[in-house]
């Protein structure tokens, strides 16, 4: 038996570890055998000596294999599945897959709930009553069946080393760690068995990763640890230096979906998910362009699918059809004087929201899913004195929390050059080392 003590001095003095050693320290995690101050002794060294890419991708295998693997292509080919490495107001996945399972492009989603920033797709979807995200295999296949499309989060045993490690980044420090990301990431995925992902790999202030050059490197991890696995994979860099779309917060996230199915979406909303549709279903080897993604939108065939969708997953789909309700104190945030809106401190927007309610700061938190905001500037606009340039919903008055807010825009004299909302597509390298 190898033992923990001569796997952490080895990682801590910086060696690289071999496959079984890693497989020990997954094995202690999912069987307990391993304490926290163990598996935090590991993460931490990880995360400051780094693991290479054969150490990343032995974790990410290890991790698969502790748990249920669902192997979906094998009854449905083509599938397709989609992962974004988070965002504030990143509803995407919400609007592509009704418009990829109008088209004919099945898709299967686990997804998460979302921690500190970032709201997780699960919350979102928890907004609309009745909605049972429970998926195990058999269930899953059966929405896929339905419906083309299949999102929600596993009953089954799936890569449970990873939940005890995932838990354990958080408090100690090491989430941004590219190689666990990638391993947490990967071994979910792969547990699903799609034929083909395409990935979101986020940059700018509200990102994970804000830096654009370690966002690169964390997509061409992610990249090449997939298809080194046998995943058809590829990423799309794109830009969370200001919230997407105008609305942040659960029930106006789903909300804003059905208007993006109705064909009234924000245009960097749609452009984002246009581009992700189109990539995911070249992988997957189904020829969709962007007019047919548009027209499924356009002929309401989406919107149709994705109603389609809440119920046969026992959710209520004539309640997104009502004006709905959101936290009733609305307060609006200005701009303290003229100029251009030069930045946006898009993670200090979503700590704050979460502050009011609207997100989870510790796990346990519960979300108030009608505390929300909606974001009227864009960065590089022009902007006058006093100008409304956010809308906020909270439950109550909360002074301290306008106060973040506004604190997150600043305003400059001159115009500023915008980021690109599209970066860099990451492909397989040719020989993944």
């Amino acid at each position: 038996m190898i033992s923990p003590y001569g796997i952490l001095a080895r990682k801590r003095n910086g060696e690289a570890l071999e496959e079984a050693e890693i497989r020990e320290m997954v094995d202690g995690a999912a069987t307990g055998s391993w304490g926290d101050s163990q598996l935090g002794a590991f993460l931490m060294a990880a995360a400051i000596r780094g693991l290479d890419q054969a150490e990343t991708r032995a974790l990410t295998i290890a991790m698969l294999e502790s748990g249920d693997q669902w192997k979906l292509a094998d009854e449905v080919p083509n599938l397709a599945d989609k992962h974004s490495t988070g965002g504030v107001g990143d509803k995407v996945s919400l609007v592509l897959s009704p418009i990829l399972a109008a088209c004919g492009q099945p898709v299967a989603m686990l997804t998460g709930r979302g921690l500190g920033h970032t709201g997780g797709t699960a919350d979102k979807l928890e907004s609309v009553p009745g909605l049972d995200l429970a998926l195990d295999r058999a269930r899953c296949l059966k929405m896929l069946e339905r419906t083309g499309m299949a999102i929600g989060m596993a009953t089954g045993d799936v890569a449970p080393a990873d939940r005890k490690l995932y838990a354990l980044r958080d408090v100690t420090a090491t989430v941004d760690s590219i190689s666990l990301i990638t391993g947490s990431i990967l071994s979910k995925k792969l547990a699903t068995g799609a034929a083909a992902m395409v990935l979101d790999v986020k940059t700018g202030s509200g990102a994970f990763i804000p830096d654009i050059q370690e966002a690169h490197e964390l997509a061409r991890l992610l990249v090449d640890t997939a298809v080194a696995c046998g995943l058809e994979t590829s990423a799309i860099l794109t830009d969370m230096s200001q919230p997407l779309g105008e609305w942040v917060g659960h029930r106006a996230e789903v909300l804003e979906t059905m208007r993006c199915l109705e064909g009234e979406g924000p245009a960097d909303l749609m452009e984002v998910t246009y581009a992700l549709g189109v990539e995911v279903a070249r992988l997957s080897g189904v020829a969709l362009q962007r007019e047919d993604l548009e027209r499924a939108v356009s002929s309401g065939r989406a919107r149709e699918r994705f109603l389609a969708w809440v119920e046969s997953q026992e959710g209520d789909p004539a309640w997104l059809e009502r004006d709905i309700e959101l936290a009733p104190t609305v307060v609006p945030i200005v701009a303290p004087r003229a100029g251009y809106l030069a930045a946006v401190n898009t993670r200090g927007l979503g700590l704050a929201l979460a502050q009011a309610g609207g997100g989870r700061l510790r796990e346990g938190d519960r979300i108030d899913d009608g505390v929300s905001m909606r974001y009227l500037g864009r960065l590089g606009e022009s902007v006058e004195q006093g100008q409304e340039i956010a809308i906020l919903h909270l439950r109550e008055p909360a002074p301290a929390v306008a106060a973040d807010i506004a604190a997150c825009f600043r305003i400059a004299d001159t115009e500023v050059g915008v980021p690109p909302l599209l970066g860099d597509r990451v492909a397989a390298s040719e020989s993944p080392s």
